[in-house]
């Protein structure tokens, strides 16, 4: 089976390839791993007892015998050099490319300089990066320089040579022999791709990826979560750090903060910072131009999180991302939909801005620059996975039509505002810090949202529009006249679509429909701005996406977060509408496509929520469709909590080291460390000294023409009457290397281990025993909580009354026997009529909705208010008979069917049996008369300690009326409380004796949790 999805980077050994074998080996031996249904069964391998394999094919069939796949690499420790004689066993690639007579001379190919998989090694004076690309035939060599001061600059030197493994096993051994002295070549770690450096107060520190996990794959190319960094230090092996300087440490505390394994993702093929859109339109730009591919730096640099950390491989090498990988912060998750047979692809790929990055209260609106908070770029591909890349046959480069996307915006109100928390209120007042009257920043992210997406700009604005202490509709307003003043300038069909609608309102109102107005302003924002379908122009037609959808409540995460998939699954019906799934472009809910789109959401919305406000999402759309309200709310209660403890605890240490990470802090001698700032308004604002020699914008045309064009998609070039382009077009290697990393030649793969096999899917969820009978529908976009028709008249005349019981509020006395001729009844009706009558949650799917008639009957579930527990098995009926019949199994069924929902109805639908009101009809007949207290022996064991003088008390022999010190003492307290003061209001010190000022006193000296911000 297969190295087909092999997440361990297997280090450069100094063996030779199994191809180059001895050959007078056992010719029995079979060539290839034996294939077995179980990966984990290998009684037949044929490494049992033999020799172990070389170094490629070690690593594969560890790879292959385990079940799932590896995520920590394996390092390959060098204990020697090889022998002499195995050295010259590799003959030259016959198939590797050769420009000008040498691998090393030429054009840049993706194909010769794509490098996955990187071994560090390790001598006293440097540091040795070994790498090599996906088929193991061709490998390059950086070197970096170990320091041995705080003050040395980094030195990195990369071998532009191109070696194959024989050629890059003698320069090892080369390194190797020349270093014998001071200890040799060793293999350090095993690594995926470096994420840069960064430097302190003291030494370079080198940035590695350990760990990864595949989550997407797009056109061929894999997309990977990172799972484990590692940070070294670039120093000799000699060097002792200074246990004086702690502010190295504490940046290094601070740096530990930020978590890359949770949200972090890169690829080695595939531009992630860039829409699908724009990849496509680039690459076809460059075929129209005659150029074999485009650069790999155009990576744009808002969603490039370790920009920062890239800056010193850029400075020192010509083609940083040869080495480098881009990471980009957000969501990335990717399911299929099977339609009998078809399978779409739906992938979700969120992208965090780096510009005004931050925890929720301590980043709020814009800065001077036009960037706002919370800046999230969320795209929905969808494709067919009828075939793999993003080409269609003849070949036609990067034309499948059988891709799509759709692109929608969250991000904070472009305007000057704040909310301080400092307090302990979970809802700061809302502070409008300056106000612009040609609301600059607000014009500034407009422009550039026109520079990303082009227009028209659909603009949903989701605050409060009436409160009682106006906080959210300050926004809204001053929004509203901002919106406006740029609308005067902008042509007629690109001005701003605003849309400003009280979600919230809507949601706690009883007779508005969240999701019905949702669906109708989704309609309207597809409509307006399209999505991207890819094809020729010429068989296929070509749809571009211009303008996009800007969605923002006052914290830009629940209602934000609804919106968009309400949005986004308008999108997704005219995607597979374009892609021929569909004949039109509505998808209902409850349906298993929907199910697992709003799965998707709801977690690429929890995530942004953690990202930016510390915890989940507090309101899903459960919660706004208004479904499992019970359960739901509980669970927004919690959330709420968690968000007010993150906010007013730990967003200060993730706002540091945001912005240490991120460089919006870099140490300099003379300058204030980064604790010790009060604010970092400054580390996110343009510095006040270069306003003057800045150009100020024009106010009228605050716009950029340019980016007010309307996108385009040129066709594919010319082609024949059969469809084939006329000018005979270049390899695919040249273009791509999907085929190298998606099929993996010359390499087994074996399907169960594949990603795409693996991924989520909704012919997982589907009951396979309900299947069975030949009447369960497999599409996904059935609704599951429809009622089968065919109902018997006996079902529905139980519905009416159970309707007509609730109505008059009554409750409903029923006998022991009625029960059983209500349950017998119910058990003769037809069970065909068992159809669910709710829909099925996504937990729910595996659970099988049809049984056996038998089954069916046991699981009938009874209407109206009746109870659904067993009968009583002693019960007061006059047949005896039935007080000795046994439970049956129907009876026991019934027993253990309790669920919360039961409880809640039985609780609100109350009934008794005769038996119970033959006993509380006796029980209010009977003359009151009877002592409350039959016994006055007392068990001494049963009484709690502070009771028991009262319980052994004088009361008891000589009453309660009995004079003494105690009652002049009482009769003393009361004239005093009798006496009113000149100053009834005012406390002397004389009263803070009394008891009734105790309390009081207590809260005097405490400290009130309302006493530190007014309480909206």
């Amino acid at each position: 089976m297969s190295g087909y999805q092999d997440l361990v980077p297997r280090p450069l050994g100094h063996t030779t390839d199994a191809r180059t074998a001895d050959p007078t080996q056992d010719v029995d031996e079979p060539i290839f791993p034996l294939l077995h249904n179980n990966a984990d069964d290998e009684p037949h391998s044929p490494t049992r007892g033999a020799p172990l394999p070389t170094r490629a094919g070690a690593a594969s069939l560890a790879d292959d015998n385990d079940e799932d796949e590896p995520a920590v690499a394996r390092p390959f420790v060098r204990t020697s050099s090889p022998d002499p004689a195995s050295q010259h066993a590799e003959p030259e690639d016959e198939d590797e490319p050769h420009v000008n007579g040498g691998p090393s001379v030429g054009p840049r190919s993706r194909l010769v300089h794509k490098m996955h998989k990187f071994s560090l090694y390790e001598t006293a004076s440097r540091f040795y990066i070994v790498g090599g690309d996906v088929t193991e035939k061709r490998y390059r060599i950086l070197k970096i320089d170990r320091t041995g001061d705080d003050t040395s600059e980094l030195s990195i030197t990369d071998d532009k040579t191109i070696y194959s493994q024989k050629d890059m096993n003698q320069l090892l051994d080369t390194i190797d022999d020349g270093n014998k002295g001071t200890g040799g070549l060793k293999l350090r770690c095993t690594t995926w791709g470096l994420l840069g450096f960064v430097k302190f107060t003291g030494p370079y520190y080198m940035m590695l990826i350990t760990k990864k996990s595949t989550v997407a794959m797009i056109g061929g190319h894999y997309i990977y979560q990172i799972d484990g960094t590692d940070l070294i230090p670039l120093t000799s092996p000699n060097f002792k750090m200074d246990q004086r300087n702690t502010e190295e440490s504490r940046f290094l505390g601070i740096l530990h903060n930020l978590d890359l394994t949770r949200s972090f993702y890169y690829s080695y093929s595939y531009d992630i910072t860039r829409t699908l859109q724009y990849n496509i339109t680039r690459e076809r730009t460059a075929l129209l131009n005659g150029q074999p591919c485009s650069a790999d730096d155009d990576f744009n640099s808002m969603f490039v999180w370790n920009n920062h950390l890239l800056q010193p491989a850029a400075k020192a090498l010509n083609a940083p991302y040869d080495w480098c990988r881009p990471i980009i912060h957000g969501y990335i998750d990717q399911a299929a939909v099977s339609v009998y047979g078809r399978t779409a692809h739906i992938t979700i790929i969120a992208r965090r801005s780096r510009y005004f990055a931050g925890a929720r209260f301590l980043k709020r609106g814009a800065n001077d620059l036009g960037y706002v908070a919370n800046d999230v770029e969320t795209e929905q591909i969808v494709s067919e996975a009828l075939t793999t890349s993003f080409h269609a046959p003849g070949p036609k480069f990067f034309a499948s039509p059988a891709y799509t996307s759709y692109v929608q915006h969250r991000g904070s109100i472009p305007l000057y505002w704040t909310q301080d928390n400092t307090g302990v209120t979970p809802k700061p007042p809302i502070e409008l810090n300056l106000v612009d009257p040609f609301y600059t920043a607000a014009a500034l992210h407009f422009d550039n949202l026109f520079e990303r997406y082009g227009g028209p700009i659909y603009a949903l604005n989701l605050v409060k529009a009436r409160e009682r202490t106006p906080r959210e509709s300050k926004l809204l307003a001053e929004y509203t006249l901002a919106i406006e003043y740029l609308n005067q300038f902008l042509p007629e069909n690109r001005k701003i679509i605003h849309q400003a609608w009280d979600m919230s309102r809507a949601a706690k109102s009883h007779d508005q429909d969240v999701i019905g107005t949702l669906e109708t302003i989704a309609e309207n924002v597809v409509r307006t701005t399209g999505f991207f379908h890819n094809g020729d122009g010429h068989t296929n037609p070509i749809r571009v996406q211009n303008g996009v959808a800007r969605t923002n409540c006052i914290d830009c995460l629940d209602r934000t977060n609804a919106a968009q998939f309400v949005i986004g699954k308008r999108a997704l019906g005219h995607q597979l509408y374009a892609l021929g799934i569909l004949e039109n472009t509505v998808i209902h809910y409850d349906t298993d496509a929907v199910n697992l789109f709003t799965h998707m959401y709801h977690d690429h919305g929890d995530t942004i929520a953690v990202q930016y406000g510390g915890s989940q999402l507090v309101n899903t759309m459960e919660t706004y469709r208004k479904i499992n309200q019970w359960t739901s709310h509980s669970r927004d209660m919690i959330e709420s909590f968690k968000r007010y403890y993150n906010n007013s605890f730990l967003d200060g240490q993730r706002q540091e080291a945001y912005n240490l990470f991120l460089g919006n802090y870099i140490f300099a001698q003379g300058q204030p460390m980064l604790w010790d700032l009060t604010t970092d308004y400054y580390l996110h604002h343009e510095n006040p000294r270069t306003w003057l020699e800045k150009r100020k914008r024009d106010y009228i045309n605050w716009y950029t023409p340019k980016f007010l064009q309307e996108r385009v998609l040129a066709p594919y070039p010319e082609v024949d009457e059969s469809g084939n382009p006329v000018t005979p077009p270049p390899p695919v290697s040249i273009v791509d290397d999907y085929w190298l990393e998606y099929y993996r030649p010359s390499t087994l793969s074996s399907f169960l281990k594949m990603f795409p096999y693996k991924m989520n899917s909704t012919i997982k969820y589907i009951p396979f025993k309900s299947t069975q009978d030949g009447r369960y529908d497999l599409s996904p976009f059935r609704v599951r909580n429809e009622v089968e028709e065919g109902h018997e008249k006996k079902k529905a005349a139980a519905a009416a009354a159970a309707a007509a019981a609730v109505a008059k509020k009554e409750v409903t006395i029923l006998a022991p026997q009625d029960i059983a001729r209500l349950a017998s009844d119910d058990n003769d009706s037809n069970p065909s009529s068992s159809a669910p009558g709710r829909g099925i949650s996504i937990q729910r799917w595996l659970q099988p909705n049809s049984l056996d008639n038998h089954n069916q009957k046991m699981y009938r579930t009874t209407h109206g208010i009746m109870k659904e527990t067993a009968p009583p098995l002693h019960n007061n009926s006059s047949d005896p008979e039935a007080a000795n019949k046994k439970a049956s199994a129907l009876e026991k069924s019934r027993a253990a069917q309790w669920t919360f929902t039961q409880v809640v109805h039985e609780s609100l639908n109350p009934t008794v049996s005769s038996a119970e009101a033959e006993d509380y009809a006796r029980y209010i007949s009977h003359p009151q008369n009877l002592p409350l207290v039959v016994s006055t022996e007392i068990d001494a064991k049963e009484v709690e300690p502070e009771y028991r003088e009262y319980v052994n008390g004088s009361w008891q022999t000589e009453g309660l009326a009995t004079g003494g010190s105690h009652e002049e003492d009482d009769h003393t307290l009361y004239l005093e409380m009798l006496e009113i003061a000149e100053n009834p209001l005012t406390v002397t010190e004389e009263d803070a004796q009394k008891k009734r000022y105790k309390a009081y006193r207590k809260w005097l000296r405490g400290k009130s949790l309302f006493k530190q911000q007014p309480v909206d």
